[in-house]
C-alpha cells in the first residue's frame, strides 16, 4: 500500500497525520511518500517521520520528493493539505485590502467572504491539477482533502474530475470534545448527530445514556466562565437553539451579526486579522521548525493518534472494519 501526502511540509499537520497512520499496526507495512515543493519544509517533515519510524522499529518505507509525479505514481491514498504560493503574502492581502478599502473585518478568511473567494480562486486550479494528475497516475486512489475552502474545492473536484475524493475537517470531533468538557461528562459515552456543510454544521442531537443533554447545555448560558470560552458560538446557540461545529473565531465571519459592529467585536472579544498577523505567523514558523528539529534529535517523536479522520478512513477501508 502506498500513501502519498501532498503538502507534507506543514509544520504540525504533516507530522500529526503521519503519526495517525503509524498508530495503526495494520498500516505500518506501507510506503508513505511525502511531497512538498518547499524543500526546506519537506526535509523537516522527512527527518521527523524517519526518526519516528526508526525509533519505533517499524517496517514503514518513507520517501520524499519535491515533485508531484513520484508521489502519485501507484498511490492508493492521496492526502492533500496545500497552500498555494511560497509565503502567506496572498492571505495577508486578502484581509488587509478589504480592511483598508471598505473597513471589512475578517477573522480567518479561508472559507467565505472576500478571503474565502480569493483563496478559492487561487486554490481550485491547483487542486484540479492534482486531481487530473491522479486520473493519469493513480486513477483508483482515494483523495483525502484537508485544504480549504473545502466546499468550493470538493464541488470543483467532483464536478470536473472522475476521482474519488472526500473532504475532511476536525471541527465535529473537536467540538464534541469541547461540549463534553463544558457539560462535565465522559466523552467516550457522548452520542451526537450532526448535519450541515463543512465549517457550518449543527449538533442536532446531543445525549448521554439516552438522556438529552441540550437542557444542560442551555443551562451553561447562565455560566459566564463557560460562555467566555466560546462567546460567539454560545451567542448563536442562545438565539438559534443548536450548537454549531465551527469555532467562535470562524463563526464570527460566517454570519452578518458581529464583525459589522465594533461593540459586538469588543463584547465577544473577537480577534480579527490583519497583514501583520500573517507576517508574525511566517516569522514564527521558522523558529518553531528549528526547535522541533532540535527536539527530534534528542528523542524520537512518540507515535500518537489524534482525532483526525484521515488515517481512520484508510484503516477502515484496508481492514474492512
Amino acid at each position: 500500500m502506498k500513501i502519498a501526502f501532498l503538502g507534507a511540509g506543514s509544520l504540525g499537520f504533516g507530522r500529526r497525520l503521519v503519526s495517525d497512520i503509524l498508530s495503526f499496526p495494520e498500516l505500518t507495512d506501507s510506503t508513505i511518500h511525502l511531497m512538498d515543493p518547499n524543500t526546506q519544509r519537506l526535509d523537516f517533515t522527512h527527518q521527523v517521520v524517519r526518526r519516528m519510524v526508526s525509533g519505533a522499529g517499524l517496517p514503514t518505507r518513507v520517501e520524499a520528493s519535491a515533485e508531484r509525479g513520484p508521489a502519485l505514481d501507484g498511490a492508493d491514498y492521496v492526502i492533500v493539505s496545500i497552500r498555494t504560493g511560497t509565503s502567506m503574502q496572498p492571505e495577508a492581502l486578502d484581509v488587509q485590502v478589504p480592511l483598508d478599502v471598505a473597513g471589512l473585518r475578517q477573522t480567518v478568511a479561508d472559507t467565505v467572504g472576500v478571503g474565502g473567494i480569493m483563496k478559492g480562486l487561487r486554490t481550485i486550479p491547483a487542486m484540479l491539477d492534482i486531481a487530473r494528475d491522479m486520473e493519469r497516475r493513480c486513477p483508483r486512489a482515494l483523495m483525502l482533502n484537508y485544504t480549504n475552502p473545502m466546499a468550493m474545492i470538493m464541488w470543483a473536484i467532483t464536478a470536473a474530475t472522475r476521482i474519488r475524493a472526500v473532504g475532511l475537517c476536525h471541527s465535529v470531533q473537536g467540538t464534541s470534545q469541547q461540549l463534553a468538557g463544558y457539560l462535565g461528562v465522559d466523552y467516550a459515552k457522548l452520542r451526537y448527530r450532526v448535519a450541515g456543510i463543512n465549517h457550518l454544521a449543527w449538533f442536532l442531537d446531543l445525549s448521554l445514556a439516552g438522556e438529552d443533554l441540550y437542557p444542560k447545555l442551555r443551562a451553561c448560558l447562565d455560566k459566564p466562565d463557560i460562555v467566555a470560552k466560546d462567546p460567539v458560538r454560545f451567542e448563536i446557540f442562545r438565539h438559534f437553539g443548536y450548537f454549531v461545529t465551527e469555532s467562535s473565531t470562524h463563526m464570527a465571519e460566517y454570519v452578518p451579526y458581529f464583525l459589522r459592529h465594533p461593540e459586538e467585536i469588543a463584547r465577544l472579544k473577537i480577534q480579527t486579522r490583519s497583514a501583520e498577523n500573517f507576517a508574525k505567523q511566517d516569522a514564527n514558523r521558522q523558529k518553531m521548525m528549528e526547535k522541533a528539529l532540535q527536539d527530534v534529535e534528542k528523542q524520537p517523536p512518540k507515535i500518537t493518534r489524534s482525532h483526525e479522520y484521515g488515517a481512520q478512513i484508510i484503516h477502515a477501508i484496508e481492514t474492512d472494519r
